[in-house]
């Protein structure tokens, strides 16, 4: 089963375009497009490569991966093409966020951009997040004091670079140093580089290229983990951790003072 008809109806409706609008943009009539959303019949190579092109989604990915669980186009880039890491929903239309264990964070840099990595992955709902995708990482060493080893940190994706805010903290991916956990301060329009700081003084800052980040996602939460044995610090016990924060949080929302 492929889910391309349903996949092009959706993406267009993401894009808030008409039929008409999107058969204008593709170079086909509208009929031609309407026939292709409902399966009627199938877009040729050219006009698929012009769709996979114009949403910037990978032809394998609009036929093999239902996108219709996508609220909106937060996909992470990938050359001139973005890879299928959408707010992804349950069925009670909470939003899901994936959480990269401890044992394989040292992967992350080679599978970040693999669809069925990134499905592997253990899903978990926190309510009350901004808007946007977000995923939970490990925290390693202690270059960010209070925030020790084996914690977890949540960020939202930064898909725009110029949205980096001076001071905020963020976890990066990066070509050399892999995933690293900072405070950043943004140095790209002075000299296409971010500076990194520890809030550990031990640490001395340092300066990456923009063109050497991979992926960019900026703190929103965290789950401090230096109260717990190293035996209850398996993932169970952490996707454990951030669920009851969730319901920690949705008590505190529906109590009424």
């Amino acid at each position: 089963m492929d889910f391309l008809a349903k996949n092009i109806s959706h993406l267009r409706h993401l894009k808030k375009l008409s039929q008409e609008e999107l058969a204008e943009e593709l170079g086909v009539t509208r009929s031609n497009l309407s026939s292709k959303e409902e399966g009627r019949s199938r877009p040729n190579l050219e006009l698929l490569l012009k769709i996979s092109d114009y949403f910037r989604v990978p032809v394998d990915i609009l036929l093999r991966k239902d996108l219709t669980k996508a609220k909106d186009f937060s996909f992470i880039e990938l050359g001139n093409k973005r890879i299928l890491f959408p707010i992804m929903v349950d069925e009670d239309n909470e939003d899901m966020i994936e959480v990269v264990p401890v044992k394989t964070s040292a992967g992350y840099l080679a599978g970040y951009d693999d669809p069925e990595y990134i499905e592997r992955l253990e899903k978990i709902k926190l309510p009350f997040l901004p808007t946007g995708k977000h995923r939970a990482f490990p925290i390693k060493g202690d270059s960010m004091l209070p925030m020790k080893d084996g914690s977890f940190v949540v960020g939202r994706y930064v898909e725009d670079r110029s949205e980096i805010k001076d001071g905020r903290t963020y976890v990066l991916l990066t070509l050399n140093d892999g995933m690293v956990y900072k405070r950043v301060y943004n140095h790209i329009n002075e000299n296409g580089t971010l500076e990194l700081v520890s809030d550990n003084k031990s640490y001395q800052p340092y300066e990456v290229s923009i063109s050497e980040v991979l992926e960019l996602w900026e703190f929103t939460c965290a789950i401090q983990t230096q109260e717990y044995s190293p035996e209850e610090l398996k993932l169970e016990s952490i996707l454990q951790m951030f669920n009851q924060l969730g319901v920690e949080l949705e008590t505190l929302k529906n109590h009424k003072i």
